[in-house]
């Protein structure tokens, strides 16, 4: 890693993304240099003349804004790799959340390690900003701190779990008094990380799901963030039983409840927001979710792979944005890699629209920067722009995946992906070289997870309701000879 004072300048790049404040877009530029000092671009343009510690030859790169993840869980789900990739509970629509997030769990020893993995991942594949959503845990902060990446630590906390004694029926064990020591704890945990010495965290307030907190707790999580200006996140419109369970408390949708409640602005970040009213699954008489979230100027956080593993997908992606709602896109679950989700974003939302005419590529690259900068409440970064972040990617045009390069973003997206990646800097400091991480042990944290996924597959049967082994849950795609 270099130093943070000194100056980086990136000469001749073959091509490169950067923001036009005119436009306010992204454009291309082709044959620029791009410098940055201190964490900040400092020139985008040709022919810098400045001082320079380090000169980068970028004739044969892209040069990219850094990717902007606005809804991970990196502590637990990498565990699950192999276990949750095929699920099937019928007596929920086959939403997995309800039996099969509360078995295939982590432990205290498997947490860093499984965040370690994420975040290698999240940073080879060019993401160099992440929405941490995670139980909060004694390492945390400082892992999220070690690894370079500029991180909106989101500890969760609600006022009951959920569990189910039949595999159908979804049962919530409530206790409010423990959800408000929870809140207090992750408000002091909101201000720890933006005191972090790294300098790049910060806190997100995170209720974790519409239907584990109170309507008291969703609004006071919310005053809380409105008086620190902070983002707030809660997971929302996820599943057929969430919706139906919102109505039958309150006699309203859970967008309209959020929105009844006050809770529903422009810091409002909703993960997921499928199952509104106007989803054909739920053959509802309203169609006014799409519409409150757009008023409010709320953001979608949109996580395309970990539904379409239990057959779900938002209806559409397009049609959010058509109905004038900022998305942003995020991994939720693994893979942490974060160009195939853009790919997956697309892909699916033309096929659920029956056209391609649904979204384009710009579209999805805009989400998976200006979008998600938006939802974080930054102008900062997702850009490449005098006076933005220094977080940048470097792709190799050359790159036999890339080749040829008429289009550069869609070979990216649509072929190459993290595999053309070739150095990513994040607050001016080089996280990645040659493709591979430099601030993580990925061969380490690995082997540590797996042997997390042993003790967790251990655990199974008496977590389980029905007390099933892993091997009947999450059968193998072959038997043994």
């Amino acid at each position: 890693m270099t130093s943070h004072d000194h100056t980086t300048v990136i000469r001749n790049l073959d091509w490169a993304v950067i923001f036009d404040n005119v436009k306010e877009s992204h454009v291309y530029a082709r044959g620029i240099d791009v410098a940055f000092a201190g964490g900040v671009i400092t020139f985008v343009g040709k022919h810098y003349v400045g001082p320079a510690d380090e000169a980068i030859d970028g004739s044969q790169r892209l040069l990219l804004p850094g990717l902007i993840n606005v809804h991970s869980h990196p502590s637990s789900e990498p565990l699950r790799k192999g276990l949750t990739d095929e699920t099937r509970s019928p007596g929920f629509h086959h939403s997995s959340l309800y039996e099969f997030l509360t078995v295939f769990d982590n432990d205290a020893e498997g947490r860093v390690a499984s965040l370690q993995v994420a975040l290698a991942e999240l940073l080879m594949s060019g993401c160099t900003t992440v929405a941490d959503l995670s139980a909060p845990y004694d390492e945390w902060l400082d892992t999220l701190g070690a690894s370079g990446i500029r991180a909106v630590a989101a500890p969760g906390f609600r006022d009951a779990r959920w569990f189910t004694q039949n595999g159908h029926s979804l049962d919530y064990a409530w206790d409010v008094p423990a959800g408000e020591r929870a809140m207090a704890r992750a408000f002091q945990l909101i201000d720890l990380a933006n005191q972090h010495p790294s300098g790049r965290l910060s806190g997100m307030v995170y209720p974790a799901q519409v239907d584990t907190c109170s309507t008291g707790r969703l609004r006071d999580a919310y005053d809380h963030a409105c008086a620190r200006d902070l983002p707030w996140q809660t997971h929302v419109a996820q599943s057929v039983t969430e919706f139906h369970e919102m109505y039958r408390r309150h006699g309203k949708t859970p967008i309209q409840l959020l929105s009844d409640a006050g809770v529903l602005g422009d810091r409002s970040i909703l993960g997921h927001a499928i199952f509104l009213d106007h989803h054909p699954w739920l053959h509802w008489t309203s169609r006014d979710d799409l519409a409150r979230i757009a008023d409010a100027g709320a953001s979608v956080a949109h996580c395309p792979t970990v539904f379409a593993r239990r057959g779900i997908t938002l209806r559409t992606f397009g049609g959010y944005l058509r109905a004038g709602i900022n998305m942003g896109i995020g991994t939720d679950t693994y893979p942490h890699h974060f160009l195939e989700e853009i790919r997956s974003a697309g892909y699916y939302a033309r096929i659920i629209a029956e056209t391609v005419d649904d979204l384009d590529t710009r579209d999805l690259f805009d989400a998976a920067t200006l979008g998600g900068a938006r939802a974080l409440r930054r102008d900062d970064i997702g850009r490449v722009a005098t006076g933005a972040q220094a977080d940048l990617v470097l792709v190799d045009t050359h790159h036999p995946s890339m080749m040829p390069v008429r289009e550069p973003l869609r070979s990216l997206v649509y072929v190459a992906a993290e595999r053309a990646i070739r150095v990513v800097f994040v607050d001016g400091e080089r996280v990645v070289e040659d493709g591979h991480c430099l601030t993580i042990d990925l061969a380490k944290a690995s082997a540590a997870l797996q042997a997390a996924q042993a003790r967790a597959i251990g655990r199974t049967e008496q977590l389980d309701w029905a007390g099933r082994s892993a091997g009947e849950m999450a059968p193998m795609v072959y038997g043994r000879r």
